[in-house]
């Protein structure tokens, strides 16, 4: 019995591409998901698992902890610090940092008191006076940065101290400037919420855009004759999705809903992540926080990212403080001291963006920011003292820092292997 060598190697083949598309399903998926996990892409992973033994820890101790109004109130005070934090990820994908972010939120919240109570300017003209200056700060550091060669530690620290005088000056004796509650900019930071159809339709929003995009990617490569995502596979992420988002939103619907803060949070955590991940803004940002020699001879404006950067931040971190202002009804000398610079730092650092530059996402503000403040949370409704919730926060942002290190560690030696 002869066999024909072309009918063998068709059937070779029929069979090489029956597994690959099998991998490619849900199995293909999860065992490729193990593989990055082995190699130390570890992604959400620890702050998933983070959030889940702090929601069981407090939650044992007091069930108040995720009971829906509690949980709206966390929201809340997430969307602060959040938007700082989402501005220290755009300094540390490129390995910098920006220690004056503290400062910069009580500065712009004490700018917003002075010109729009005491001298009776617009709303809308103390906002962008505060957040103009926020972007000229900034380019300040950028400029220092590219031209002189003054670190960006050295900076910020020197701004930290410069904007904290200047807080202080603009407050003068008084120390600070009380907010009228009955104005619309205040209601939107203490008592503002979604109505629950809107939060519902808002919910299936991120879920459509993921079946859609994992469509559209599938049918490029197709028609590409590579080999598409499994329709599986695209399917399941979008249902998960839907199913967890539409779940949160309906338990919160049992209290007060979802704060209009926080939706506008997300939003904007939703917006710099497709910059970082979809634009050559994004991609170039990478390039430079991964290797910035390498990045400049492959003809990207090194000098210009940096400059973007740091625009971001300090604006980001402006804005964050006008917002504090509304939710506390009041600027003050104490706005942005203490703990606004740790937390917002850590935040960026526990939500998994490398203190090395080059990795990262706009998430990890979203979700490193939830981990502070439902630890600080937490503490609170057990009526313990805040040196605890300091040791817990620093023990859990050294956990970070070595879990980065270690899971890069072991992406570098298996890429050597």
């Amino acid at each position: 019995m002869s066999l024909n060598p072309n009918s063998v190697s068709g059937q070779a083949l029929d069979r090489a591409d029956a597994r690959v598309r099998q991998d490619e399903g849900l199995g293909g998926a999860l065992r490729a998901f193990g593989d990055r996990v082995r190699s130390g892409d570890l992604g959400m992973i620890p702050v998933a698992v983070g959030l889940v033994l702090i929601a069981v820890v407090f939650t044992t101790l007091n069930p108040v902890f995720l009971r829906p109004g509690n949980v709206s109130n966390l929201l809340y005070d997430c969307a602060t610090t959040g938007i700082i934090s989402l501005g220290i990820v755009c300094v540390l994908l490129l390995g910098e940092i920006d220690l004056s972010v503290g400062s910069m939120s009580g500065l712009a919240s004490a700018m917003l008191g002075v010109l729009w109570i005491n001298n009776g300017w617009p709303l809308v003209g103390a906002i962008a006076v505060a957040l103009g200056f926020g972007a000229l700060v900034g380019a300040l550091y950028a400029t220092l940065y590219n031209r002189v060669g003054m670190p960006s530690f050295v900076a910020t620290l020197a701004g930290l101290l410069a904007l904290l005088g200047l807080q202080l000056y603009l407050l003068g004796t008084s120390g600070s400037i009380n907010l009228p509650f009955n104005l619309a900019f205040v209601r939107f930071g203490q008592n503002a919420y979604m109505p629950n159809w809107l939060s519902v339709v808002l919910a299936l929003v991120p879920g459509a855009v993921v079946l859609w995009g994992g469509l559209k990617a599938r049918a490029r490569r197709q028609a590409a004759g590579l080999t598409g995502t499994a329709l599986s596979v695209i399917v399941a992420k979008a249902l998960v999705l839907t199913v967890g988002l539409v779940a949160v939103v309906l338990y919160l619907a049992q209290g007060r809903g979802v704060p209009w803060m926080f939706g506008m949070f997300v939003a904007m955590v939703a917006g710099m992540d497709y910059a970082i991940t979809r634009t050559k803004w994004g991609r170039s940002m990478m390039a430079v926080g991964g290797n910035r020699e390498a990045a400049r001879r492959a003809g990207i404006n090194v000098r210009r990212i940096y400059m973007s950067a740091f625009v971001l931040c300090s604006t980001l971190a402006a804005l964050g403080g006008l917002l504090s202002a509304a939710r506390l009804g009041s600027a003050s000398q104490q706005a942005g001291t203490g703990d606004v610079n740790l937390n917002a730092i850590a935040a960026a650092v526990i939500g998994g963006t490398s203190l090395f530059g080059g990795r990262g996402s706009a998430y990890s503000a979203l979700l490193g920011i939830i981990v502070i403040q439902a630890i600080s949370n937490g503490l609170t409704l057990l009526n313990l003292s805040s040196s605890l919730r300091y040791m817990i926060l620093g023990g859990v942002l050294a956990l970070a820092v070595i879990v980065d290190s270690l899971a890069r560690r072991s992406r570098a030696s298996h890429g050597r292997g």
